[in-house]
């Protein structure tokens, strides 16, 4: 009967743990992993964010001189 038994822990129980507790470290280091990148992507959107914005006040400016130097030369 002990010999069923450690046979079976050691045959089946055993690599089972294993297995277990491989999977449970793969998917807390993807856990890990995710989190790098979701901070990654929110740090990389709020850049491509404050760069639309710089864009937009740019082009602002350009067409506010163009609009002066319009309004110079029509006065001619």
């Amino acid at each position: 009967m002990m010999d069923t038994v450690l046979f079976i822990i050691q045959w089946l129980i055993a690599p089972v743990a294993a297995f277990v507790w491989m999977m449970h470290v793969k998917v807390s280091r993807h856990d890990t992993d995710i989190a790098v990148l979701k901070s990654q992507i929110m740090s990389d959107k709020l850049a491509h964010d404050r760069e639309m914005k710089d864009v937009k006040e740019a082009l602002r400016s350009i067409a506010a001189k163009l609009d002066n130097i319009e309004q110079a030369l029509r006065e001619r």
